[in-house]
């Protein structure tokens, strides 16, 4: 919509006067503290919140990346979350080394409770806050800023004494001024230096103090002068972390985080994806990798980002972008047939330890992935005239990775023979590729049995021509089928759907496995009337599939493993 005179509805939000700002003139030699915020502020962006396993195994990856402190859920405000701190803590799963980090809004009971959650951890952040702009001022709150002052001191007061029951807890305060960004400066700095000093924050015990930009209402430049400015002004800086929150509402959370840090924050909370509330918040890979790529360690470890980005949408349940800078299934693929004549031939000439390679910005093998889809020669119209084709003819609604992988075998086949491949040369394909009966393990038959509060399931099965009875469980007969084989495979991704329609319409599941030792992931494919026995046999085809791709060595070895831990031969 068009508005003719835009000023009368929106006018631009102008932040603080600072004409002698030093931010631009500075350079980033080192990383800041990152901080995850996926199983808080992420976790609310979800149209359904991740339940308690989905949230172990988000915190179990945030830790393997490297993270050292992480906002871990919003107690107050959820019994799931109230339950999960405390698994986390009574179950001893946070290491030595990191530190937890859960919100409470400035209310006495909410402050009691969040600190009740963290109770008995060896270190913990309570995170603290409240909102300090002028429309949340008189609109939200209806009070004047010396009563806004007044309530957050009162609140950290509050926190202080409740804190004081859990004394085998070191405890650290992060205070968070809400709207900091649309805030009036003068009022920032006098509430957070009342903070600081009702807390007792000293150079040993610093206050971490949080200035989000909660909405962006200006672009980055903005936000780094008021960073700046309020650096400068606070009474007790060296008593101070500063840290930063940047929403993505004008799409420039990445660029406010990189200023905000020339303008002095030590500090950067956000969530992987940038998967924060409403637009979303900073994406903590995007800055991080930024910094990797112009020559300065992060500290965290993206080198298997497949298994980050697999792990991130199984907790989320929400897609990665195909073009998701430096993580989308896309982002070193060019089907432009000069950008892949560049790229070939700066791989080819790649012989230094400088990367020096046209239309790549780094050397993708760096975060575990190949070249295989950078140099690969097929167009996006053949992939994705393969997928229509298999789709329109024969109800295969293949999964994007799994139209990247199907297209390389479908290539591989036209540079062999020429011509045209019809609809019929690719179900043809597909068949041999993901359904024909392999001879390695082959399947025979499945039983799926009830253990307690777990599934179990017996499979009968033929490897290298000798019969073997295995057993397994699970969550599911999936997992159970897994755990049968005895081997470190893993599920990556699972999706079914009917060929067809009616009820003698056939299932078809697709499953993506990773198996320890060797390099990527593999698909497999069950088509059956019955959607489990279909789901056990894309297991089955996904295993062979990765077996194939192993040297002798590897293959024998993994057959030697195959089924010891659960299985007895016939």
């Amino acid at each position: 919509m068009m508005l003719k005179d835009p000023s009368k509805k929106y006018r631009p939000f102008r932040g603080v006067s600072l004409p002698d700002r030093t931010w631009p003139d500075k350079v980033l030699t080192k990383a800041p503290v990152f901080v995850s915020s996926d199983l808080r502020d992420g976790n609310q962006a979800l149209l359904e919140p991740m339940d308690g396993e989905r949230k172990m195994r988000m915190f179990k990856m945030l830790v393997g990346i490297g993270l050292k402190e992480i906002e871990v859920a919003y107690p107050s405000a959820s019994q799931t979350d109230f339950d999960f701190v405390r698994s986390l803590i009574e179950g001893g799963h946070i290491p030595a080394d990191v530190t937890i980090a859960c919100l409470a809004p400035a209310r006495h009971e909410l402050i009691e409770r969040t600190v009740d959650s963290l109770g008995g951890t060896k270190r913990a952040i309570i995170h603290l806050y409240n909102a300090s702009s002028p429309p949340f001022l008189d609109i939200v709150y209806g009070m004047k800023e010396e009563q806004v002052i007044d309530m957050a001191c009162e609140a950290v007061k509050f926190c202080k004494a409740s804190t004081a029951r859990y004394p085998q807890t070191e405890w650290v305060l992060q205070y968070s001024l809400e709207t900091f960004s649309g805030s009036d400066m003068d009022f920032a700095k006098r509430l957070c230096d009342a903070v600081v000093e009702t807390w007792g924050g000293t150079p040993e015990n610093k206050v971490i103090l949080n200035l989000p930009a909660t909405i962006e209402m200006a672009s980055p430049n903005v936000y780094a002068d008021q960073i700046e400015w309020i650096g400068r002004n606070l009474a007790k800086r060296d008593s101070v972390i500063i840290s930063l929150h940047p929403h993505n509402d004008r799409g420039c959370a990445v660029a406010a985080a990189e200023l905000g840090l020339l303008a002095g924050a030590e500090r950067v909370e956000g969530c992987l994806f940038g998967n924060g509330e409403r637009t979303g918040n900073v994406d903590l890979i995007t800055v991080a990798m930024n910094m990797y790529t112009a020559g300065i360690s992060p500290g965290l470890d993206f080198s298997d980002m497949n298994e980050v980005a697999r792990t991130a949408e199984y907790c989320t349940q929400m897609p990665i972008n195909p073009r998701h800078p430096y993580v989308g299934d896309f982002v070193f693929t060019a089907f432009s047939g000069t950008h892949q004549d560049a790229i070939k031939k700066g791989l080819a000439k790649q012989d230094g330890e400088l990367w020096n390679v046209p239309y790549l910005p780094f050397d993708p093998t760096d975060i575990g992935r190949t070249y295989d889809s950078v140099i690969r020669v097929n167009s996006q119209s053949g992939k994705g005239g393969v997928a229509f084709i298999l789709e329109a003819n024969y109800g295969i609604v293949m999964p994007r990775r799994m139209q990247i992988e199907f297209s390389r075998i479908v290539q591989e086949w036209t540079d062999g023979h020429g011509g045209e491949a019809t609809g019929e040369t690719l179900w043809n394909l597909f068949q041999q590729t993901y359904l024909t009966p392999h001879p390695t393990i082959a399947y025979q038959s499945y039983r799926v049995f009830d253990q307690d509060d777990a599934q179990g399931v017996r499979l009968n099965v033929v490897v290298d021509g000798a019969e073997r009875q295995l057993s397994g469980v699970g969550n599911g007969p999936i997992d159970a089928a897994v755990a049968a084989f005895g081997l470190p495979l893993r599920v990556q991704s699972f999706e079914e759907h009917a060929m067809g329609k009616g009820a003698d319409a056939k299932a078809v599941a697709y499953v993506e496995v990773m198996l320890n030792g060797l390099e990527g992931s593999f698909y497999g494919v069950g088509i059956h009337a019955n959607i489990l026995t279909a789901s056990i046999l894309a297991v089955f085809s996904g295993l062979n599939h990765a077996i194939a791709s192993a040297d002798d060595a590897k293959r024998r070895y993994l057959l030697d493993m195959f089924g010891k831990a659960s299985g007895q031969a016939v």
